[in-house]
C-alpha cells in the first residue's frame, strides 16, 4: 500500500491548439478535465497498474466537489480532507508538438484547524492501512503501508516546512517517506532526510545549489545529498532518460520516445513506476529496466520503451 499526499491539488484543464500564439483568439481542436496534482497523478498510476493506493487531499469549494466527482468516475480509493476555501484549476496548452504551457493557481489558504485534520488524515491512513474516501479496486481492503508520498507545491497556510514535518512524522509511525517537490518546501525536506526524493534535474540543481550540466554532474549532486542521509535519488531528466543514485549503486535509464504527445505527468509517472517496482520486490535496476506506469492524459512515459539499462560504481566516470 502506497499513500499519497496532495496538500495543493487542482482540476487540470488540458486544451489542445494547432499553435499558441500570444494575444490571439484561438479555437481549441480538444480539451479535458482531469483530477490534477501529483501526489493524485502517482495514485492514479499506481491503481492502473495494481498497486493499492490512496491519496489524501484536500477538498473545497466548486473545484473540490468538481475533484470528487472525477476521482469518483475513476474509481481511485481516496481520503479527503474537507476545507472551507476551494482548491484551484490549473490549465495546460498543448501544442501539436508535445509544447506545453502551464498556468497554475494560487490555491486555497488552510486554516490551522484544516491543516491538524490534514495531518490526522494522513496518521489515520497509515495505521488503517490506507482505507477510506470514494472509489474502488486497488486501493480497497486493509494492507501495510509501505511508502507514504508527499508530492507537489504547497497552499498557502501550510508552511514551507510541511513536507519536514511530514518526514518526521512519517518516521515516528516507522512507514518510508518519499517527497517529490521544489524551492523552499524541498529545502526543508532535505534538511529533514527522506528515504527517496524525486527531482528532476533543475530541481536538483537548485537545492544542491550547483549548474548541473552533465549527467556526471547529476550524478555527483545525488551522491552529495546521498551522504546527507537521503537513501535513494531518483532524478527525471526529460529527453536524457533518468537516474537512480544510492550509496554506490548508479544506474542510468534511457527511454525510446517515438511520439511524444505531452509531458504532462511524465515525472510523476516514473515515480509511480518506481514505487510499484520496488513494492513488488524488485531490486534497484529492475525500476530503471521497464516503462513507468502512464497518467492519463497521456504523459511521455506512455509510448517509452526503455533499453536495458547501465550501472556504474562511484569511481567510474558516466
Amino acid at each position: 500500500m502506497i499513500i499519497t499526499v496532495t496538500p495543493n491539488p487542482s482540476v487540470d484543464r488540458t486544451i489542445a491548439l494547432d499553435s499558441l500564439r500570444r494575444g490571439a483568439v484561438q479555437r481549441a481542436t480538444d480539451n479535458r478535465e482531469d483530477p490534477g496534482g501529483k501526489g493524485i497523478n502517482v495514485s492514479r498510476a499506481l491503481a492502473l497498474h495494481g498497486t493499492a493506493t490512496t491519496a489524501v487531499l484536500p477538498v473545497g469549494g466548486h473545484y473540490g466537489r468538481m475533484m470528487t466527482d472525477l476521482l469518483g468516475e475513476i474509481g481511485l480509493p481516496v481520503r479527503p480532507v474537507p476545507i472551507t476555501d476551494s482548491i484551484r484549476a490549473n490549465v495546460a496548452l498543448v501544442e501539436p508538438d508535445g509544447t506545453t504551457t502551464k498556468v497554475n493557481e494560487l490555491g486555497p489558504v488552510l486554516t490551522d484547524a484544516e491543516i491538524d485534520a490534514l495531518d490526522s488524515t494522513v496518521r489515520d491512513a497509515v495505521s488503517g492501512g490506507g482505507v477510506g474516501g470514494s472509489g474502488s479496486g486497488s486501493g480497497s481492503g486493509s494492507s501495510t503501508v509501505d511508502w507514504v508520498v508527499g508530492c507537489g507545491s504547497l497552499p498557502r497556510g501550510l508552511g514551507v516546512d510541511y513536507y519536514a514535518r511530514l518526514v518526521e512524522q512519517c518516521r515516528d509511525l516507522g512507514v518510508k517517506i518519499a517527497i517529490d517537490s521544489s524551492g523552499e518546501p524541498m529545502t526543508h525536506a532535505l534538511a529533514a532526510s527522506p528515504d527517496l526524493i524525486k527531482p528532476n534535474r533543475e530541481e536538483l540543481a537548485e537545492a544542491v545549489g550547483a549548474e548541473l550540466g552533465t549527467v556526471q554532474a547529476v550524478v555527483d549532486a545525488a551522491h552529495t545529498l546521498n551522504t546527507q542521509g537521503i537513501e535513494t535519488v531518483v532524478v527525471s531528466l526529460g529527453r536524457d532518460g533518468a537516474l537512480l543514485v544510492s550509496g554506490d549503486t548508479v544506474i542510468h535509464a534511457k527511454a525510446v520516445i517515438t511520439n511524444p504527445l505531452s509531458t504532462v505527468g511524465a515525472g510523476d509517472s516514473l515515480l509511480a513506476g518506481y514505487l510499484h517496482a520496488t513494492v513488488g520486490g524488485a531490486s534497484p535496476p529492475t525500476p530503471c529496466a521497464r516503462p513507468s506506469p502512464s497518467v492519463p492524459p497521456p504523459s511521455a512515459c506512455r509510448a517509452a520503451r526503455c533499453r536495458r539499462p547501465r550501472t556504474w560504481r562511484r569511481s567510474t566516470s558516466t
